[in-house]
This record gives C-alpha cells, structure tokens and sequence, in this order.
C-alpha cells in the first residue's frame, strides 16, 4: 500500500482523487495548503506527493523547492490548469517527476500515479550487492549468488560506481541488468539525485526521440506545447537506457552528440541546451552482430563501452542456485503469510538440473508458483514441474512466446488478427491466474501485477465467472491436491 498526498485547495476535486485512489488500495491524504503539505512531508515522507500550481498562499513552484530540500526522490506529479503549462515545464526542470493538466481524465491520471510510484520505489530500494546479499532480508532486492562469476560483477560495479563513468551492462533476458543498473545509481555520487528509466523497447520508435530529448511547440503535427524530455530532465542526475540495442539509427545520432558533447536540441528547436546526465544501458542483444548488420552505430557503441558488466546467465552459475532458490522462498513467504517453508533436496536437485532458458527471472517465477500451489507446505518436485516444463511455448521465455505466436499465425488468418491474438492472450492469462489462485481476486490480480478493478474490468470483459472455489485444507503436515 502506497503512501499519497493530494495538495489542493479545490476540496470536491481532491475528494474524487482520493476517493479513486482509496479504491485502487493506496492510503491518501489531503492538505489544503502549501504550508500544511510541508507539515505532513515533514511528519513523515509520503511515496508520492499530487501537487497543485495554483495554491493559496505558499504556491506550488515554492512547496516542490521545500519538497526538493527534503527528499528530491520524493516522485511529485504537478496539477496544472489552463495557462500554467510553462509553469509546469519549469516544475519539471526543477525536479517534478511529470504534469497534468486540469480537467483530467481519472484513468490517464491513474497511469501517471502508477508510473511515478514505481519510479519511487526504484530510486528508494536500495539493490543489495555482494557479500550481503545472501542475508538480505526478503523485502529487500538483491544481487544473488556466490560463484566466481557474481563476484566479478560485484567487483565491478564497486569499482564504477563511486565515478560518472558511462557503463553498458550485457546478459540474457532475466539475469537482473535492472537490478546491476540501480546497485551503481545507488552507490554512485548521484544518489542523491533521480534516476530515470527508459525502456527503449516498450516505446513507440516514433515516440522515443521526443520522449529522450523533448520538443518544442509546433515541431510535429499534435505538438501543441514543449515537452521537456528525459536527458533534460535527468541533468545533474542518472538515466538507465534499458535494451538500448532497440534505439532507432537516428536517435543513435543524437546520444552519440549528447554523449560527445554533453548538449542535445528539442525537436524542431535550434537552442544548444547543456546537460550533465550519467548514463548507463543495458542490452541483451549482440550488440556485435548488430553493427556488422548497420543496426547500431558503430561510434556510439564505443561511447557507450567505457566500462562494460557481463551479467552472466544462469546455467553458467549453477552452484547459485540453492542460494537464489532460499532467497526467492524467503522474499515470497512473508509476503504470502506462511513461515519457514522447506525446499526438499529432490526438488532442489531439480532446480539444479534445468537449463533456465529465462534465467534468474524464470528461478523466481516458478518458486513464486511452487509457493502458491504448496500453500505454505515443504516445496517438492511436484510443486515445480508446471513451471519446468521444457516444451518450446514455455511462457517465460522469448522464444517461447515466438513460437506460440508463429504457431497462432500459422493456424489463424483474416482481418483482425492482432486483436484477435491479444484478445485471446489476455483471456488466458486472466482465466489461468484465477484458476491457480482458486477464484481469489486479490491474489489473481497481485500475480498478474495488476489492480484489482483492472483484473474486474478484465474478467467483464471476457464474460469470466467471479466465484471463488474453496479446497478442503488438508491435514497438517501433508500436502492437498493441487
């Protein structure tokens, strides 16, 4: 449950957010004024704090300056109205996370509290590295494992991280580059600053290069204000270009001119603006391949290769396993209010024997999912199988979800496919998680990653029965069927 503060003297307004933020599960207070939200900051820093440009009194720009002074990692989103959108751009410069103009529509402001907290929550959670890594607590998020190949890393993210140099880590999907990226933020000289995180994938090509370096008014068709964007808004502070071997060739060009001369232009814009931003990226490509294919620069790769971190997969650290395995069942076990659960030997020597195609994410999928359908007993072979099943469409790798997809493609055809293909997913997904959780809606939704009015929208959607199945527990001691 996240902490929210709305400041606003608009009452009726500040009554309807609180009151949709109630329903997603977040704990939201109301200040009415600049100088009561910096009474309740001081009493005790919330997760994310909704703050009003037009207040009376004590105005916004001044209580974001006493935010600042505070915490600056405290996510602050600025409510504007008509008029003030130079205000908030100047908000922006100044440290707010992003800006929203009144009216608002609620599901779109929604996304933006979602975005920002977690934003919050990475800058705040502090990765564990090391040594104490295995006697981290399971809230905390770690950096695993013992093998002579972690300890490399280890020793390079403490000899990097103390400096500004640019670093571009390499591994697999799911062997924790987010996590490597956020240990050298937090144990940088910038901690103290934001970090921002771009996933260069999961944004539109079209959309990247506005979102990375901004633009001014009139740039583009739709472009009705100035956006200042991600290098801008990171100066003095660090920015994580995550699979940044998905970056389209021009706006390569463009990081290649910031990274050389630390300046960058908006779109449509002809003003030199400095920056002075850390970079550090991530890649799973062959980054290699891709130059010899001119799909990445080969002068921005040099750039970008001033300290490189090897995050090695899985199956090439095997004696990591018992280690992770202990470390996933410790996380999972509070959170899902059991105590002390047991993993067998048979169940850890088959962990040991997988090739985990989906590294150390796919490791804590299925202990997550060994959990929930052992209900707190001792994990057993049983309890893993489903999740380790080798067949090409397991769900958890990348080419698996290629090859169900050219499999759907091969058998269906006909207008509409793309929706036809996500419609179908979508149902499945949402079908499966209520069957494994037994109808359960809150935990349907927590192991999708979703709301639970989204998991409700969902399942109205697909005309999904809301009923919840009861198990007879079995006696203490033994295990029930799944």
């Amino acid at each position: 449950m996240s902490q929210i503060l709305i400041v606003d003297d608009q009452r009726s307004l500040a009554d309807s957010l609180r009151k949709l933020l109630d329903q997603e599960g977040h704990a939201v207070e109301i200040a009415p004024s600049g100088e009561a939200a910096l009474k309740k900051i001081a009493a005790g820093l919330p997760d994310l704090i909704l703050l009003d440009v037009m207040l009376p009194g004590m105005k916004g720009m001044a209580v974001l300056a006493g935010i600042q002074k505070i915490d600056p990692k405290v996510p602050v989103v600025i409510m504007t109205g008509f008029g003030t959108t130079e205000t908030a751009i100047e908000a922006i410069k100044q440290g707010a996370y992003d800006y929203v103009s009144k009216p608002f529509e609620f599901p779109d402001m929604l996304k933006i509290v979602e975005k920002a907290l977690e934003a919050g929550r990475k800058m705040k959670s502090q990765v564990v590295i090391g040594d104490a890594a295995g006697q981290a607590l399971p809230a905390h998020e770690a950096l695993v494992g013992n093998s002579l190949l972690m300890q490399e890393v280890y020793k390079t993210v403490g000899k990097v991280a103390p400096t500004d140099a640019t670093v571009l880590i390499r591994g697999e999907t799911g062997t924790g580059k987010e996590l490597v990226a956020r240990a050298i933020y937090h144990h940088g000289r910038r901690a103290g600053k934001p970090l921002y995180v771009v996933n260069c994938v999961a944004i539109p090509e079209t959309l990247l290069e506005s979102e990375l370096f901004g633009y001014e008014r009139g740039a583009f068709t739709g472009a009705d204000r100035k956006k200042i964007g991600k290098f801008e808004q990171a100066n003095g502070a660090t920015i994580f270009l995550d699979e940044i071997g998905e970056m389209p060739l021009g706006t390569q060009a463009k990081l290649l001119r910031l990274l050389q001369e630390r300046t960058l232009e908006r779109l449509g814009g002809h003003e030199t603006i400095e920056v002075d931003v850390r970079i550090i990226a991530a890649t799973n490509r062959n980054l290699e391949e891709a130059m010899r294919s001119a799909r990445f620069r080969d002068d921005l790769y040099f750039r970008l290769n001033v300290v490189t971190v090897h995050i090695p997969a899985l199956r090439e650290r095997p004696e990591d396993i018992p280690m992770l395995t202990g470390y996933f069942v410790g996380r999972y076990e509070r959170e899902m209010g059991y105590e002390r659960v047991e993993v067998s030997k048979e169940a850890l020597d088959l962990l040991r024997g997988h090739p985990w195609p989906g590294n150390v994410r796919e490791l804590e999928n299925a202990i997550r999912k060994a959990l929930i359908l052992g209900r707190g007993y001792p994990v057993g072979p049983e309890d893993l199988l489903p999740s380790l099943k080798t067949r090409k469409d397991a769900a958890d790798t990348e080419e698996g979800i290629r090859t169900l997809i050219a499999e759907y493609l091969a058998s269906t055809e006909g207008a509409m496919l793309h929706e036809r293909f996500m419609h179908a997913a979508d149902r499945l997904l949402v079908s499966e998680a209520l069957r494994i959780t037994g109808g359960n809606q809150s935990r349907a939704a927590k192991l999708l990653g979703l709301t639970r009015p989204t998991l409700q929208a969902k399942m109205d959607k697909h005309r999904l029965k809301k009923t919840v199945t009861i198990r007879e527990e079995p006696p203490k001691g033994q295990k029930g069927e799944a």
